[in-house]
């Protein structure tokens, strides 16, 4: 059975609990129901101004999922909220340094190249990126 929730508690030990019951202190634990399944989210529309000066408009779609709840929890403070502010600006990066001939023919490249960025940067928050999928 896979659990699609976790509870973190305070900060000792075990950290995360399951579904079910467990010990809950009001004075001293918060508790942060996390939830574990594929999150989806759209990158708002980027204006951006490639290599050959040709400004375009460019969306994205990034799925994740949370591994480590506690580290979700413990090293950022809105998970999906970072996560969309780093992909916006991993998307302007990115374009930013390629011409709109090399945007329109390395399209697959681009989305595994920044699913691969985007995966490295939000390790520590106990993120996953599993797909990345930039549009027009």
């Amino acid at each position: 059975k896979q659990w699609y929730q976790r509870r973190v508690r305070g900060i000792r030990k075990g950290g995360a609990a399951g579904p079910g019951l467990f010990t809950y202190l009001p004075c001293t634990d918060d508790i942060h129901v996390v939830d574990m399944r594929t999150i989806s989210f759209d990158v708002p529309p980027q204006e951006i101004l490639t290599k050959d000066s040709v400004t375009i408009t460019v969306d994205a779609v990034v799925y994740f999922r949370i591994q480590d709840a506690v580290s979700s929890v413990c090293n950022v403070d809105n998970v999906k909220l970072a996560t969309k502010l780093l992909a916006q600006t991993t998307l302007r990066n990115m374009l930013g340094t390629k011409s709109l001939a090399e945007i329109l023919a390395e399209r697959e490249e681009i989305s595994m190249s920044m699913q691969q960025i985007l995966d490295e940067a939000t390790d520590p928050w106990g993120v996953l990126v599993e797909r990345v999928e930039v549009k027009d």
